[in-house]
């Protein structure tokens, strides 16, 4: 039987209750065992996430009781049997490099279609989540909705006047709330255990641009919802403890972290993360709980998370309290705060803007650094700052969690030490990691843009939207494609490392592309960097 679920937002909102307790289906690796695991582990095909995106063609337990019974021994009849088996996912289509790509924008408005996906009901077996409307995938390898992904890409939506698939975008994800009490990281049963850096309440605003309170008041009960996921465990956590995604720091205050409730390898990299383990001198389970944390906040992976600043094994993700998540809680805090307000309810409005202030006082307190003038992540673990900047940075301005003068210093310190020729950086160092130099990623530069630019730093914020927009176009002339992230450096070539290769498509870019130039029509289409406008003076 395939799985049917309501296509309309009363349908969503009548069934919530019931929808709570929806089974969550177990991943590949789980339904699968030494099966899943002997055709990763003997890479038989390039990128792990292939078998976990592939559909069984019968029950797994059937399928399983025939490979214990047939052992195919070598690599070939390995992939023979998986063939026979499974339905493996469709190659993206590949893109074709005309001599005269034509103008961006119509690029990016052709591709709204392409990527749009609509899977209402899914395949038995079937690793993906159904979803009751139309959504935007990324591209490339990433075939199902993400979480944080989909902000940036409803930015674009929002310029394309495509309120219709926006509006569509925010009800899918307010049903993953209602049906599994959280967004996971993307619609697959393998991210279930984790979710992405909480941009929903951002995403509900963009409904109602002149009037985000109504919106806030609208979706009120997963705004809560999901806020509660963020904060379980947080009552009655003693001093200088976590509970899942809360920490309880030392003077009182309640910060959040990255976690992943599995400490098993990621069904999507199973190889990559075994492999990892194997050449760590620290248990298997805790290195995979901590790449799993760094999944669920988007930089995956970075130097923020390193241990000694440099190397993936030395990852320890949950001994750190992010500038980022902290600043998007704050977001959060504040929708609830306006929806309150907006349905009438004095005493949640005046609960969480009390909770939204002691966050900011512990964001003060824990992640601002006086000496430095900027935000730095906190390893609660040792009671000390990270002493690295990165673009985390730029998100309290994003969000209002930091005042004038904070936001003042940190446009120093983006200026002098993240902006490069193309844009932002993820952060100035080079490890060979994807979020770190040199590479740039749409969402950190619409983060920097929208924060500089609230703040009145609008000289600042225009120069990395120029600098960015022409590193796109230029890749763009060359390839004939928007990808995931850029050199940011070079300015003339996507960005590289990680997992896996660049990928293209690509959702956050295509959005945060038509935002900038809406925003910056004079800079767009600018030949070069030295055209565009100093960053201040």
């Amino acid at each position: 039987m395939k799985t049917r679920i309501g296509l309309t937002l009363a349908a969503v909102v009548f069934v919530a209750d019931a929808a709570l307790a929806l089974e969550r289906p177990a991943p590949p690796q789980v339904q699968f065992g030494d099966l899943y695991a002997d055709v990763e582990l003997q890479r038989i095909f390039p990128d792990s996430k292939e078998f976990a995106d592939a559909t069984a063609k019968s029950p797994p337990d059937d399928i399983l009781a025939l490979y214990r019974a047939e052992r195919p021994l070598t690599p070939e009849a390995l992939k023979r049997f998986v063939v026979a088996h499974f339905t493996l996912p469709a190659e993206p289509a590949a893109s074709v490099v005309a001599s005269e790509p034509a103008p961006i924008r119509q690029h990016i408005d052709e591709l709204w279609p392409i990527l749009t996906r609509d899977t209402p009901t899914v395949p038995p077996y079937s690793s993906l989540l159904p979803l009751p409307r139309a959504y935007v995938v990324p591209g490339g390898r990433f075939r199902e909705l993400y979480y944080w992904d989909s902000y940036f890409t409803m930015l674009g939506l929002a310029e394309s006047g495509r309120s219709d698939l926006l509006e569509d975008m925010v009800q899918n994800f307010a049903f993953l709330i209602d049906a599994y009490g959280h967004i996971p990281n993307g619609t697959r049963s393998y991210y279930l255990t984790r979710s992405q850096p909480p941009f929903f309440f951002a995403m509900v605003g963009l409904l109602d641009p002149g009037d985000s309170a109504a919106a806030d008041a609208r979706y009120l009960p997963e705004l809560k919802r999901e806020y509660a996921f963020w904060m379980e465990g947080a009552d009655g956590l003693t001093a200088g403890a976590a509970h899942r995604r809360v920490v309880k720091l030392d003077d009182g205050s309640i910060l959040n972290r990255y976690w992943d409730d599995s400490d098993a390898p990621r069904d999507e990299s199973y190889l990559e993360d075994v492999a990892l383990a194997r050449s760590s001198l620290r248990p298997a389970q805790t290195i995979y709980r901590e790449i799993r944390a760094a999944a669920e906040s988007g930089w995956d992976f970075s130097s923020r998370w390193f241990a000694d600043g440099r190397t993936l094994e030395s990852i320890d993700t949950t001994e750190i309290v992010p500038v980022d998540l902290n600043a998007l809680m704050f977001g959060l805090e504040n929708a609830i705060r306006a929806g309150c307000e907006r349905a009438g309810d004095r005493d949640c409005a005046a609960d969480y803007a009390r909770r939204a202030e002691a966050r900011r006082a512990a964001i003060d307190r824990t992640l601002w650094d006086q000496s430095r003038g900027v935000y730095l992540d906190y390893r609660w673990t040792l009671k000390k700052r990270v002493d690295r900047l990165s673009a985390a940075t730029l998100y309290p301005l994003f969000t209002h969690v930091a005042g004038d003068a904070q936001a003042a210093s940190v446009a120093v310190a983006a200026e002098r030490d993240l902006l490069e020729p193309g844009g932002i950086v993820a952060t100035p160092v080079d490890t060979g990691q994807q979020w770190d130099s040199p590479n740039g990623w749409a969402p950190l530069q619409w983060i920097a843009v929208a924060g500089l630019k609230s703040f009145g730093r609008d000289r600042l914020a225009e120069t990395i939207a120029c600098r960015f927009m022409i590193s796109v176009e230029r890749v763009y002339r060359e390839t004939g494609k928007l990808v995931e992230k850029y050199d940011v450096i070079a300015t003339n070539r996507p960005g590289g490392g990680g997992e896996y290769p660049t990928q293209d498509g690509f959702g956050w870019t295509n959005g945060v592309m038509l935002k900038l130039m809406a925003l910056y029509p004079a800079d767009a289409g600018l030949p070069s960097v030295d055209r565009c406008p100093a960053p201040s003076g």
